[in-house]
């Protein structure tokens, strides 16, 4: 009983003590994280991050329209403008609603090779990413702009056709 007096008196404090400093240690190492997580960028805040993440998304595209959104939001304007043009044309032409993400299909997106290095050079609010495979010819830069708060990625998509109309028709 003695022992147990001078053991508390010392800071032993017995289990309650124990399981008090515990529950303190958890919650510092909690708020560490939270505070940990919190200063984390978001995938777009770099042009060569958000370059990564449409690669991460696009391979994660297969069919649900979830992951096609997420996609497209990493998308320059211009290119969803684009996308947004063909959706409507598509939708025009076969008389169903299709949304402009819904253009990105899983069939379209191809890897030429496994990006290995993502390297960005700014210049203003444009930036070329330069990326590199494990081998000498595989290479390729990808345009960005950085447009409402963030990085987006600016595929050059090729310009729509003008519509065709039928000689002598209103349409």
């Amino acid at each position: 009983m003695v022992a147990h007096r001078q053991h508390a008196r010392h800071g032993g404090g017995g289990a309650a003590a124990r399981l008090v400093r515990a529950g303190v240690v958890v919650a510092l190492s909690v708020a560490a994280l939270a505070s940990a997580g919190c200063s984390r960028r978001p995938p777009n805040g770099t042009p060569d991050g958000a370059v990564r993440e449409l690669v991460v998304r696009l391979r994660q595209l297969h069919g649900d329209p979830a992951d096609a959104k997420a996609a497209f939001e990493l998308l320059s304007r211009r290119a969803r403008d684009n996308l947004a043009a063909r959706a409507q044309r598509y939708s025009a032409a076969t008389g169903k609603a299709i949304a402009p993400e819904a253009m990105i299909t899983p069939s379209r997106f191809l890897l030429r090779f496994e990006p290995q290095r993502y390297v960005a050079q700014i210049a203003g609010a444009h930036a070329l990413v330069d990326v590199a495979g494990l081998l000498p010819g595989e290479r390729v830069q990808i345009p960005c702009v950085y447009e409402d708060s963030g990085w987006r990625v600016d595929l050059a998509l090729p310009a729509l056709p003008p519509v065709q109309k039928r000689p002598g028709s209103d349409l």
